[in-house]
């Protein structure tokens, strides 16, 4: 299976109007029209994350539409922090399907992705045909709003809770540190360690010293870093500061997933795994790589082989 490193043979951008803004999106296999599969990346990261998964999807027959979300590349950057939540993320994704003349799709998503696909499911299932997520499981809505929640286990200096209650410092740091950042966060087989405990983002942007083996060559960093610089970090940190907004969003919806689901896990990440992932996915079935948080861009023909293998077998059913 063919992978893409030079990032000039990565599918060419089309700037599409949809949900009240433009979606700068990635395309291949329009020959095969009729089997769409919708690939969302997560955070800090680009369309250009999928690169290795293209030509696999598009020759297993394919329709592969890759977005840059709401935030992200050239897509719109909307200024108002609630044009972020989950009912406008996972709306840009119903209206792409709408664009295209689907009723529905295959949904791959990685880490912030992976919540984006989780909670579309919940909104609009009828509009998702399967899933398949990487790194971030399904997070249960809980008793308590999420960022209240997780101020009251790991305290106020935890990414998630910074952004939220300290608006525009991360921003600003990351922004001042775009390169350095990005070179620090995209390493391969590590969790998402910093340098000292405490506010990880930040002390990832501030680190002077490489942290782990990286992930890509300079020129698909490259991708990443001139993405960033022109859009800036407001944008996708506005994800985090969405999650309270979000569990009020969520608060009637039935929280039980049907779908048929594919979740990878690597098995260094971070992110634990999720004990309870049967109970509100029955449909699940569980891949461990031996990998870091970026599992497709650390493992990719790994990853392409459980993807492809559970998508055929799925199609035998």
């Amino acid at each position: 299976m063919n992978s893409i490193s030079n990032p000039t043979d990565f599918p060419k951008p089309t700037l599409i109007s949809i949900n009240g803004l433009e979606l700068e999106v990635f395309e291949a296999g329009q020959q095969n029209v009729g089997k769409p599969i919708v690939l969302c990346h997560g955070f800090p990261e680009h369309a250009f994350s999928w690169r290795h998964q293209v030509p696999a999807l598009v020759e297993s027959g394919f329709h592969v539409i890759v977005p840059n979300q709401r935030g992200y590349g050239n897509s719109s950057c909307p200024t108002e922090v609630t044009e972020y939540d989950i009912g406008q993320l996972t709306g840009d994704l119903v209206a792409l399907l709408d664009h295209y003349g689907y009723e529905d799709a295959v949904f791959v998503g990685h880490d912030w992705g992976a919540n984006v696909v989780w909670q579309l499911a919940l909104l609009h299932p009828n509009r998702v045909n399967k899933i398949i997520n990487l790194s971030l499981p399904y997070q249960e809505r809980g008793e308590k709003p999420w960022i209240e929640f997780m101020e009251e286990v790991f305290g106020g200096d935890f990414y998630f809770v910074h952004f939220n209650r300290q608006p525009g410092v991360a921003d600003a740091i990351l922004d001042k540190n775009v390169s350095q950042f990005l070179h620090n966060i995209h390493r391969k087989n590590e969790p998402l360690r910093a340098p000292e405990p405490g506010m990880l983002m930040i002390n990832l942007a501030r680190a002077e010293k490489p942290l782990g083996e990286p992930i890509m060559s300079e020129s698909e960093m490259a991708v990443f870093v001139s993405a960033f610089e022109s859009s800036g970090f407001t944008g996708s940190i506005n994800w985090y500061r969405n999650l309270d907004r979000n569990w009020h969003l969520l608060e009637d919806v039935n929280p039980i997933i049907q779908h048929p689901t594919l979740m990878i896990y690597g098995e260094q990440d971070m992110i634990p795994k999720s004990e309870r992932l049967p109970e509100l996915v029955p449909n699940v079935d569980v891949v461990s790589l031996n990998c870091g948080h970026w599992i497709q861009q650390e493992m990719p023909e790994e990853t392409n082989r459980v993807i492809l293998n559970w998508l055929q077998d799925q199609n035998t059913k």
